[in-house]
């Protein structure tokens, strides 16, 4: 089915501008015209997929949160749509939503409708709806999607956290340094030498660094960034690659165990929510595997739905990959041998939120003081570069 851009007029005689598929422009018309849109013009739009602005998790709140509200209050599910259709802003969701009313009316289910939609609901929020269909359950797997989908936005925001503070102060690290090395060092550099004593050597070496980075600067520039390009080709186009950067994220110091504490604990919190949705432990495991985003730890998770196939039982599989520890291995025991693995898997993602918080906390808390100490360091060398081969001339003078 091929994607239209349109040009439209809403009942309110605002233009409305946006992308579609139809197959055709009269079918496109028509489908505008269940939106309550007037079509004015559009074409075909040669590139294909989904275009204007994303579907963020915050919209998939909303969505899950109003259709299980209404649905609680025995609205029909094509009228909860349209309701939901007209209320949100973001036109490529109005779309997706129009699309959803539209395929129920041809007989789909939801989850089959929104499986149409691959890039706005993953394959665990389609088979997470398909169960609550499956057991007449719907509202409450839309009210745990909502809950979950909260608390991944919570997760992300302490991932941005993690990553953008240490970048910001890295940034104020390296301009500082080049303030330094490209303007502030070769204006004292012609005084010191004009003084005609011998330099020591950290001055020597001071004076070194700073023409190194005035006449290699765009080495400097453009060496990082083709290393970042390279880095981000290979590993979006080669697996090997991939697992190597994924593995080498791990095994950072500090930040690390922080990522593999984020990672396991939005894997726990999915895969407790599919279990308690009445899917089978080795399609919640092998569905989960989509959301970690690491390939070592997806490779891991791969080698523990192997062992589950092959007869052991869910505690032993994870003990012998390795990824969670022995606290956690404990938890899950108690869970699977009690029968409420739900509940121990909730656990343990309750367990790995709160210590990835305080873990960030106090990751931050050391950044401050290190790049505190990195700057002061790089202003003592250069007092002292600079300022050292002075008073050895003053002090010349006096005698």
């Amino acid at each position: 089915m091929p994607l239209f851009s349109y040009k439209a007029m809403d009942a309110r005689g605002r233009l409305v501008f946006g992308r579609m598929d139809a197959l055709n422009p009269v079918d496109l018309e028509m489908r505008l015209k269940r939106m309550e849109l007037d079509f004015i013009n559009g074409g075909v739009v040669r590139q294909g997929g989904f275009g204007g602005s994303r579907v963020g998790r915050r919209e998939l709140i909303a969505f899950c949160f109003h259709l299980d509200q209404l649905a609680r209050a025995g609205v029909p599910l094509i009228d909860s749509l349209a309701d939901l259709r007209d209320s949100v802003d973001n036109p490529r969701f109005r779309e997706v939503l129009a699309d959803l009313i539209e395929s129920v009316e041809g007989g789909k289910t939801l989850s089959q409708a929104l499986a149409g939609h691959p890039r706005v609901f993953d394959e665990v929020f389609v088979s997470l709806v398909q169960a609550g269909e499956e057991t007449g359950n719907l509202p409450q797997v839309l009210h745990n999607l909502t809950d979950a989908l909260k608390w991944q936005d919570e997760l992300a925001a302490q991932t941005r956290k993690l990553v953008m503070y240490p970048a910001f102060l890295g940034a104020v690290v390296v301009l500082v340094t080049l303030f330094m090395m490209l303007y502030l060092v070769p204006r004292m550099a012609g005084f010191i030498r004009n003084m005609g004593q011998e330099l020591p050597l950290h001055t020597e070496l001071l004076i070194a660094t700073s023409n190194f980075f005035v006449h290699y600067w765009f080495v400097l520039l453009l060496l990082p960034a083709a290393l970042a390009l390279g880095i981000a080709f290979a590993v979006r186009f080669d697996p090997r690659a991939r697992h190597r950067f994924d593995a080498a994220k791990l095994a950072l110091p500090w930040l690390g165990e922080i990522f593999r504490k984020i990672i396991l604990s939005r894997f726990a919190g999915v895969f407790a929510m599919m279990y308690a949705s009445g899917i089978s432990v080795l399609d919640a495991i092998r569905t989960s595997q989509g959301i970690v985003g690491n390939s070592a730890i997806r490779q891991g998770l791969q080698r523990v739905e192997e062992m589950i196939a092959e007869g052991q039982n869910i505690t032993v599989a994870f003990q012998n990959v390795g990824l969670f520890p022995p606290l956690v291995i404990r938890m899950l025991r108690v869970g699977e041998n009690t029968g409420s693995l739900d509940a121990a898997l909730e656990n343990v993602s309750y367990f790995y939120t709160r210590d990835v918080r305080e873990s960030i906390g106090r990751v931050q808390a050391m950044i401050e003081p290190a790049m505190t100490i990195i700057v002061g360091a790089m202003l003592g060398w250069v007092m002292l570069a600079v300022l050292g081969p002075i008073y050895d001339t003053i002090s010349k003078m006096k005698l």
